[in-house]
């Protein structure tokens, strides 16, 4: 791999993350004008569009991404994933942008501590302690009488642990099927999943706000799109740790659009949890060579 592709992978990448904070910000508001399981249903649907129209294009096309090795664990990552959107757009309406990120930036270490359980992958002492020091973090932001300690943290928090989960099982079934497969099931049965939830929840949207709710569908393909091409370009370990930078660009949508505040105590949690997330990277990344 060069380095011109590894530079390439991670401009992809912060394009990812930036889009993804826009499309964080649109379901924000659209979220706290309309019900949330029929803003994410309609945003399935673009997806689910788009995923086929990858998978067409992939040796095999759709027929092949059908027959997964994984089949339930396939379906299952798909609805996680649907529910984990739903949770977290929740939290969005209850929190903000700026608290939600703080919180959901755990992800990588929840994922660094159910490695071994679930995927049987030795964790180390050094991996151990970035990890606590990381919760340390969590609890330095949820402290009482932070802006963050309400219900909604809780809800963020599981969010997290709903996107590790996910992560975790996507990490297990690309053993054996490919990762245009994986995108494929995660489109599709999200689709399906939120149809059958959120169809029950339809209410009409203002002309506006359809205009909005266009820009969503199509941030979510869009940043989709550039995730896969960071991806394509540059190792996972190469690019994963600039991920962080969504926490950033999201934050600074909250503070300007909505009036949100970055206070000190969780400003310092974030980035304690973020120095340590992106330690954990490292030591998996110095582990896979050896």
């Amino acid at each position: 791999m060069t380095l011109q592709n590894t530079r390439a992978g991670v401009g992809f990448m912060v394009l990812a993350t930036i889009i993804f904070s826009a499309q964080d910000a649109l379901s924000r508001y659209l979220a706290g004008e309309y019900n949330v399981l029929m803003v994410v249903m309609i945003r399935y649907w673009f997806f689910a569009a788009f995923v086929m129209l990858i998978a067409a294009r992939t040796p095999g096309g759709i027929a092949a991404a059908l027959r997964p090795h994984f089949r339930r664990l396939q379906m299952a990552r798909g609805v996680l994933l649907a529910l984990q959107i739903c949770v977290l757009v929740v939290s969005f309406t209850m929190i903000g942008l700026v608290g939600t990120h703080a919180i959901f930036a755990c992800y990588t270490l929840v994922i660094a501590a159910l490695s071994w359980p679930i995927l049987g992958e030795v964790v180390g002492w050094r991996r151990w302690t970035a990890i606590a020091a990381g919760f340390v973090g969590i609890l330095v932001i949820l402290q009482p009488g932070a802006d963050a300690f309400t219900p909604g943290a809780g809800v963020a928090l599981l969010a997290a642990v709903m996107f590790a989960v996910y992560g975790l099982l996507t990490r297990y079934v690309a053993r054996r099927d490919a990762a245009s497969v994986s995108f494929f099931w995660t489109g599709i049965m999200g689709a399906v999943t939120m149809t059958a939830i959120g169809i029950w929840s339809w209410q009409p949207m203002a002309g506006g706000d359809l205009w909005l709710m266009a820009a969503l569908c199509v941030t979510g393909a869009s940043g989709h799109y550039c995730l896969i091409k960071a991806y394509d370009l540059a190792e996972a370990s190469a690019v994963q740790p600039f991920a962080y930078l969504q926490l950033v660009f999201a934050s600074g949508l909250g503070i300007v659009i909505f009036d949100e505040v970055l206070t000190p105590h969780v400003a310092m949690g974030a980035a304690i949890v973020v120095v340590a997330g992106l330690f954990t990277l490292w030591r998996q990344r110095v582990r896979a060579r050896h």
